[in-house]
């Protein structure tokens, strides 16, 4: 098998980057409420303010050492710090065949790769102390979710580890199936069964072939209706899917989705060029040089 054919895959499980599920009245996890702390962080983050964004996840880590969520948090500020500086998260990026197969060119900042991992493995720790006590915690089903869908993303995309990347992979379709059956409105979820499902499903058929008896399936449609489930009922990943739709429909040709989608990301986040860039390149635009990331 050529695995470097599967390195899109991770790209868009950095959806199971850093956010919580849904929301549950009952319970006080930030995996499934919204803590003002962590959404300005989140806002911060998606607006590529990043330095100030782990300035929030630290400070609540630090009045929370006992969540995963926080460690989750920080990793996934360091990852999607690394693919925006690499401009993985651009059309120019998905709409070219070699780079969407194959990552990125080069080699990842290692001081922030190392940041990433030490939070990651944090993250891992404080997760499954939660899982030996009760094997259905939905908090640590969701945090270990995101950590196999982050260590994905950065084995293929920016270490180009690509067994490993596979292996990641199949942890985190498996956490998130087990974290749906405990929280089935847990939206956020779907990012990492909806862009496996889409990257998978844009392979060639041969390549799908092996990759159905390795467990893992693919379609397209699918997908993309699966990060519109996070669209319409997530919490802190409902951006990022937006991000990733958009992205996935302009490779679809499905002009009127991306244009939409990128039209309220750049309103909601004016502060981010990335956004704004996006949308001119949607609608047929010339982009500035200075507005690339």
């Amino acid at each position: 098998m050529r695995w470097r054919t599967h390195s899109a895959v991770c790209v868009l499980l950095f959806a199971a980057a850093a956010y919580p599920a849904s929301y549950n009245q009952d319970g006080d996890s930030p995996a499934f409420k919204t803590v003002p702390e962590l959404a300005s962080g989140f806002h911060l983050l998606y607006a590529q303010d990043f330095s100030q964004a782990r300035e929030k996840f630290d400070n609540w880590e630090s009045q929370h050492p006992g969540e995963p969520f926080g460690e989750v948090a920080v990793a996934a500020s360091y990852l999607f710090e690394e693919l925006f500086r690499q401009g993985v998260l651009s059309s120019d990026f998905f709409l070219n065949e070699k780079r969407f197969l194959h990552g990125i060119d080069g080699k990842p900042d290692p001081g922030r790769m190392k940041s990433f991992q030490d939070a990651l493995d944090q993250a891992r720790k404080l997760a499954k102390n939660r899982l030996a006590k009760n094997n259905r915690d939905p908090d640590a089903l969701f945090a270990l979710t995101l950590a196999a869908g982050m260590e994905s993303n950065a084995d293929m995309m920016l270490k180009k580890q690509h067994l490993e990347s596979l292996k990641r992979l199949k942890e985190a379709n498996e956490y998130a199936k087990s974290l749906l059956r405990e929280q089935p409105d847990a939206n956020d979820a779907y990012v990492a069964l909806g862009s496996a499902n889409y990257i998978i499903g844009s392979l060639s058929g041969g390549t799908r072939f092996m990759l159905w008896f390795g467990g893992i399936h693919g379609d397209k449609k699918l997908g993309m209706a699966q990060l519109g489930k996070t669209i319409d009922g997530g919490r802190y990943l409902q951006p990022f899917a937006k991000i990733l739709l958009a992205l996935a429909a302009r490779r679809e040709k499905q002009d009127a989705v991306a244009q939409k989608l990128l039209r309220e990301l750049s309103e909601d986040y004016p502060e981010s060029s990335l956004y704004t860039a996006e949308y001119a390149k949607a609608m047929g635009r010339i982009i500035p040089a200075q507005m690339h990331p």
